[in-house]
Formats: structure tokens, C-alpha cells, sequence
């Protein structure tokens, strides 16, 4: 499959494509010598008030909170005997045995279903038991529709990983704050996830009007004319001056608009897509700013020579968006390198980065979403925190979604202006503001602004792309 990969040239340093398979890490202190990478002087009472100055969310695909971190010390993973073993299991209809989640070793991983419809079967009510039975339905309807049968392994939805196969991550979390309760913001697949990460809101809209949109957990119909007329948060950032930018790796698409099997389509900057929704609002047309959907390239020359944007979307290409059947080496790598460049850069010290992973893909996860309304929660996610003032090897047990995010940077650079209908100055027919729920987790309890801010973490291996 031809692709097209960003290289990049800073300061007379070339980064090459090329894996280099070794599974230590290297812990380093100190993070340059510039002025701007000093750490702050004093610590500030409020949250980030001043000193958080910089917010990248770092998006990833299609895992559950149980498959990457079912296993990590502390955390609310898959409920276990007193024996250590699993202490759960799912029907296979198949062969009448309840499996249990086990390990798996390998990188590579089967595509399991993970629209709107494959959510509300794995939930089961709340149960959390139709996983395999689900899985076993979809690899049915491939083999009839698409004639592909035998591409998918339903069982390995119940599987799950650990530092084995995903050392950095494990790092991160130990090191940072691992986040045990993060769901996606609604359940479904990525393009209504990447509306509401960017939007809060995934609709269907009558006209080229924000007052007839109604809500869709599908998402809109993706045509080359397509305009999506509601507020994204874009519109609240221009409002008030602050800078953004949405970087996309050039590549092919990390998932397809909602087909079977997943085939791939050309993804870069310039052109809207699924993982690039940012380009469809009337918004950001309305706004002038087109632009700032940017390249991977322009990441690392923001990230390594300064300064970044106050707010960042980072958003990945199919080979390492760790969407099955993808490596997850190759898509572990690729998000140590993103976060060493920052480490690396002037900007670390003023500076929070959000890893995620967009939706749950059809993996295991035991603990029921909450209900909030009629699009979500979705599934648990990992979700991991990283930042000079993130706390040490904290686990955050507060309930969140991606919305938090959203209202993250609400707070930190819009003075606490929302998504709102009736104070945003741009009406839509938007049904709720899902940043201010009451059971929505307070951001702020992953930091401590009193403690001597973190020198940088340099993983090995990382790519820079």
C-alpha cells in the first residue's frame, strides 16, 4: 500500500523511519537550555493557572481499559482470585465455555466490531458479557457480505496485554497518573468519538443551519461537499484569542467510514476525514483557520524548537494508530517519540499531555459505563497523564470521558466559557453541555503545583516520523 510519510529537518537533524527494537527505557533528567525550559520559579495555588500554558491530547485506537491496563498494580483491572487468576469470564456460544480474559503476547491483534450497535452488545444491560457472542455475529455477516470469513478471531476480544508487549505505556503510567476510569465519550466508533473530542456533539444535520441538528451516534454521511454547521471548540478559542492546532500524520486513514472489512483511505491535512474532522465546521472556515490543520512534520518543529500551541490534537496514520491488525510496538513507539519531542523542547515545563485511545474496539472491559444520556458514556479506555506537575505513579479512580478534556481547556484558557447553547453566542440544537455533568472527574486532582516539576522521561526506542 503506497503511503506518504512526513520527514522532518530541525536544526540540522534528519529523522528517519526505522524501528529500533529494544525494550529497555532510559529515564533522563535535565530538558535543554533554553530559558523557556526552565522550570517555574514558584508554584501557583490555582490549577495551571500560568504555569500550564501548553495542552496536547495525543489520540490513539481501539483499546480497552481492561486489554492495556486489565493487570497494572492498583488499578481497577479484571477482577481476580485469590489465586491471581481471573475471576470472570464470557460465553462463546460457539463451544458452550465461558472464557476467560489471558494473556496474549502478541503485537499484532484481530479487528474486532466496534460501532454503535457492537457496544450496546458487549454492554449487555451491564453485564459486560457479549464480547465473543458479538465478535462471532460480525465475523458471520463479513463471511456472508464481504465474503471475507475467518479474518477476525472473536475469542481474542477477551485477551489482554502488559510492560511485556507495552513497556512505555506501563512506564508512563507508573511514572505519571494512569486514569482507571476514562470512558470514551460516547459508544461508538471513531467518527462520532472524534466529533465529540473535537465538538462535543456528533449529529445529522438538515441544512447548512446548527438549529436542525439532531443527535446521531453514527455520525454524519461523509461526502466531498459535506459542512457541519454546529460549535466546535475551535470557535471558543478564536473567540477568545488562543492558539490551536490539529496535527495529522499523512498517511493512509486509521479507519474507514464505518465499513467491513476496514480497507484504508488517504489521510493528510488537507483533506477532512474521520480523524480529520476539524476541516467540515463552518467554524473554523468562518474563522480563517484552515490552517492550522497542519502536518505531523510542523508537530515536531513546534514541539522540539517552540513554542507549541496552547491547545494540540495529535492524531496518527493507519500503521501506527495501533488499530487492529496494526502493531502496537510500532504504535507505542511512534507516541514515545511525539512525547520525547515535547520533552525535549522549550515548552515541557508549561506543558500537559493527554494519551487516550479513541474507543474500545471491541475488547474486553468488565466495568459498566455509566449512563449520562442517550449518546454515552462508551467503554473504558486508558487514559494517562502526562506533565512536570502530574503526580507520581497516581491512579485516578474519578470518572471520566474525553470530555474532560474539552473541559480542561475550557477552564484553563476561556475562563470556564462552555459549549453552550445559551451562552456560546452561536446557538445550535445541541440537546445537553456535556462539560459541566455533575459526575464528570476534576482534571485538576492529577496535578500537584507545589512539588518540584518533573525533568523530562526519554524513552527508548521512539520514532520520530
Amino acid at each position: 500500500m503506497a503511503r506518504t510519510v512526513d520527514v522532518i529537518h530541525i536544526r540540522g537533524f534528519r529523522f528517519f523511519l526505522g524501528f529500533v527494537m529494544v525494550a529497555a527505557f532510559v529515564a533522563c533528567g535535565g530538558g535543554g537550555g533554553t530559558s523557556r525550559n526552565a522550570p517555574p520559579a514558584v508554584p501557583v495555588e490555582v490549577c495551571g493557572g500560568g504555569v500550564i500554558q501548553h495542552v496536547v491530547i495525543i489520540m490513539q485506537e481501539n483499546r480497552s481499559f481492561d486489554e492495556y491496563f486489565g493487570t497494572f498494580p492498583g488499578a481497577e483491572g479484571i477482577p481476580m482470585d485469590a489465586a491471581g487468576n481471573p475471576a470472570v469470564c464470557v460465553p462463546n456460544p460457539a463451544t458452550g465455555v465461558c472464557v476467560k480474559p489471558f494473556h496474549n503476547p502478541n503485537l499484532v491483534n484481530s479487528e474486532e466490531p466496534h460501532a454503535h450497535p457492537d457496544a450496546v452488545a458487549d454492554i449487555d444491560g451491564g453485564k459486560m458479557d457479549g464480547f465473543i457472542a458479538n465478535a462471532q455475529a460480525y465475523e458471520r455477516m463479513l463471511c456472508a457480505t464481504q465474503h471475507t470469513c475467518g479474518t477476525i478471531d472473536p475469542v481474542q476480544s477477551m485477551s489482554y496485554h502488559d510492560s511485556r508487549e507495552i513497556p512505555h505505556y506501563w512506564a508512563y503510567a507508573s511514572n505519571f497518573v494512569l486514569q482507571d476510569h476514562m470512558f470514551e465519550n460516547t459508544s461508538s466508533w471513531s467518527w462520532p468519538q472524534h466529533l465529540y473530542l473535537s465538538s462535543e456533539w456528533s449529529a445529522v444535520c438538515r441544512a447548512d443551519n446548527p438549529l436542525t441538528c439532531s443527535t446521531n451516534l453514527t455520525g454524519p454521511t461523509i461526502t466531498p461537499s459535506l459542512r457541519l454547521p454546529w460549535t466546535d471548540l475551535t470557535y471558543l478559542l478564536h473567540k477568545n484569542g488562543v492558539s490551536w492546532s490539529y496535527y495529522v500524520f499523512n498517511g493512509t486513514e486509521p479507519d474507514c467510514d464505518d465499513e467491513a472489512p476496514c480497507v484504508g483511505k488517504p489521510l493528510n491535512y488537507q483533506t477532512p476525514s474521520i480523524w480529520n474532522p476539524l476541516p467540515f465546521f463552518d467554524t473554523v472556515h468562518n474563522d480563517g483557520e484552515t490552517g492550522n490543520v497542519k502536518s505531523l512534520a510542523d508537530f515536531y518543529v513546534d514541539a522540539i524548537e517552540g513554542p507549541l500551541p496552547s491547545v494540540s490534537w495529535v492524531v496518527p496514520t493507519w500503521e501506527v494508530s495501533e488499530h487492529p491488525p496494526n502493531s502496537i510496538a510500532a504504535g507505542e513507539q511512534y507516541v514515545t517519540g511525539l512525547i520525547n519531542s515535547i520533552m525535549q523542547g522549550p515548552d515541557w515545563y508549561h506543558t500537559v499531555i493527554f494519551l487516550s485511545w479513541d474507543d474500545w474496539g471491541g475488547y474486553y472491559d468488565h466495568v459498566p459505563p455509566p449512563a449520562v444520556d442517550g449518546a454515552g458514556y462508551g467503554l473504558r479506555v486508558p487514559g494517562i497523564v502526562i506533565s512536570p506537575f502530574a503526580k507520581r505513579g497516581y491512579i485516578d479512580h474519578q470518572i471520566y470521558s474525553h470530555d474532560a478534556y474539552v473541559k480542561f481547556v475550557e477552564d484553563l484558557f476561556v475562563q470556564g466559557q462552555r459549549l453552550d447553547p445559551l451562552s456560546d453566542g452561536r446557538p445550535d440544537s445541541r440537546p445537553d453541555v456535556r462539560e459541566d455533568f455533575p459526575l464528570l472527574g476534576d482534571l485538576c486532582q492529577d496535578f500537584d503545583f507545589t512539588q518540584t516539576p518533573r525533568p523530562p522521561m526519554f524513552l527508548t526506542p521512539a520514532k520520530t516520523y
